[in-house]
């Protein structure tokens, strides 16, 4: 469980830094060209449905955003995500901070595979993002440049998450999250994603109401 946190934790802000990546690039800001640096910097193939950035605010929306697994892991899908909606600080952003007013992130399913060799995709595409952005502007070095601040209200949908193993099929598993528009506010720091990843865990798998929603302090 600590591990699933932990990836999914990684992922939030891998994530977050390919969006401030291309906000930065805005002005080649194409969803070819954004489909071609997720690849480049994940090894994976990307579609995006449509992709939009605000020219006079710093605000990005990517809405049917498919990500595929690499042919070690079947090449099959990994992450469905309907929307991802982000909107910076343009003051902060002027400081080298990464603060964000608004996150909205629907995950309509993530698909966690392990491998014939034991390795699992999260973990194999957070190393290959650390290895290809250290040094060169990639994803680790924006993260370092724009150190992260909070984020003042944080919408999430969650829908479906699979395990597949694909060299023990009777070990496959598919938990049904069902989380709709949960609304979190002032969160600062990693601690408090991590809390709320293990709180909307807690509810989907009945241990929790689903309200109210404790907001973490700030």
């Amino acid at each position: 469980m600590k591990r699933l946190l932990k990836w999914a934790l990684g992922l939030v802000l891998v994530l977050a830094a390919l969006v401030l990546l291309g906000l930065i690039f805005k002005d080649s800001i194409l969803r070819i060209i954004a489909e071609r640096r997720i690849r480049s910097q994940t090894g994976m193939e990307a579609r995006i449905g449509k992709l939009s950035s605000g020219f006079f605010s710093p605000v990005v929306t990517i809405q049917d955003l498919k990500l595929f697994n690499t042919a070690e892991f079947g090449r099959t899908l990994f992450l469905d995500i309907p929307e991802l909606h982000v909107e910076f600080d343009a003051a902060a952003l002027a400081r080298h901070e990464l603060h964000v007013t608004v996150l909205r992130f629907n995950l309509k399913e993530i698909d966690l595979v392990r491998n014939a060799a034991g390795q699992t995709n999260v973990f194999s595409i957070l190393n290959k993002v650390q290895t290809r952005g250290s040094g060169n502007g990639g994803v680790p070095k924006i993260l370092k440049d724009f150190p992260f601040t909070g984020i003042d209200v944080l919408n999430l949908t969650l829908g479906k998450a699979r395990y597949v193993d694909l060299k023990e099929a009777a070990n496959n598993r598919e938990f049904n999250l069902n989380i709709q528009d949960q609304v979190f506010r002032n969160v600062k720091s990693g601690a408090d994603v991590s809390g709320i990843l293990l709180l909307l865990w807690l509810r989907s798998r009945g241990g929790l109401p689903l309200s109210p929603v404790p907001q973490p302090q700030g």
